[in-house]
């Protein structure tokens, strides 16, 4: 979720049938059902235990080849399941980005559950993150959109001009709390230390939680980079209500001490992934409780 979306290659079950046929025919014949059409990519469910997914865009396709090329190094030093790469596809005359099918992970999204139920969640995904934070090769993937700092022009003009169109749709008075926020948070010290890998889309339509409410695996590494911790911490309010939260920070704090300007930067990262998950309303309907769920939980913040 690196950038707004725009219109791409239509996307059908025929289409994936016809690209299987073509390139990877030992899957032919499972059945083919849509599962969503995301902000980056169209998923489709491959038989039981697997997905395909199709890039919108072409910085998608982009974003499609940091998740293939990485995942499958990423996956064995983390404390929970991720979609590894079953197959991956090439641009052909019926479609013209790459693409892949990867194992589907059971469960529901988090974004399903009332975030007061997501608290058994809590420490799972403090550790997942823990596994997750370790220090990146000089070659990992850059993303401009995540990880960096927040403090530049460009991210200040974004934030702005979505908190207008925030007041613009009717919710000024929130639109008016957050900015002062907006402008301490994204001044707070910036990051100075080691990069670390990054998920880099941490929010709970992207984690998949199991029957018991545990987490069970975490999806749509499309944003995967190197950078500032704070980017994936902003899950705390992304994704927690304040006992989860308080939970997250306290499990994460016992074996990997976050400092206090960190967590400011987080609070920064969450308020601008909050205005993009609601940035979009009429495509995506499904994200809009989740971003004003995080704005909601920003504003008891203090300053």
């Amino acid at each position: 979720m690196a950038i707004a979306p725009t219109a791409g290659p239509g996307t059908s079950a025929g289409l994936v049938r016809t690209l299987l046929a073509e390139q990877a025919p030992a899957l032919v014949g499972l059945p083919v059902e849509r599962l969503a059409d995301g902000w980056d990519n169209h998923t489709f469910r491959l038989g039981e235990r697997m997905v395909v997914r199709l890039p919108r865009h072409e910085a998608a396709a982009e974003l499609h080849a940091d998740e293939v090329r990485w995942l499958p190094e990423l996956g064995p030093q983390l404390t929970t399941a991720t979609p590894q790469p079953v197959a991956v596809g090439g641009p052909s005359p019926h479609f013209p980005h790459p693409w892949s099918v990867v194992e589907y992970i059971p469960g529901r999204e988090a974004a399903a559950v009332p975030p007061a139920e997501r608290v058994a969640l809590a420490e799972d995904l403090a550790d997942f993150t823990w596994s997750l934070h370790v220090p990146a090769p000089t070659h990992a993937p850059v993303n401009p959109f995540r990880g960096g700092s927040l403090a530049t022009e460009a991210a200040d003009a974004r934030v702005r001009s979505r908190l207008a169109d925030l007041a613009r749709s009717g919710h000024a008075e929130l639109a008016e709390a957050l900015l002062p926020r907006w402008e301490a948070w994204s001044h707070a010290p910036d990051f100075d230390g080691v990069d670390v890998w990054l998920h880099g889309d941490l929010h709970p339509h992207n984690i998949v939680i199991g029957a018991d409410g545990r987490l069970a695996g975490v999806v749509d590494w499309g944003d995967v980079t190197a950078g500032d911790p704070a980017c994936d911490l902003a899950t705390a309010w992304l994704t927690f209500d304040a006992t989860g939260r308080r939970l997250f920070t306290e499990r994460l704090e016992e074996g990997h001490p976050v400092d206090a300007a960190t967590w400011v930067r987080a609070r920064a990262w969450a308020l601008h992934l909050g205005l993009v998950l609601l940035s979009r309303p009429d495509e995506f309907p499904r994200l809009v409780a989740s971003g004003r769920h995080a704005l909601d939980e920003l504003c008891r913040e203090d300053v």
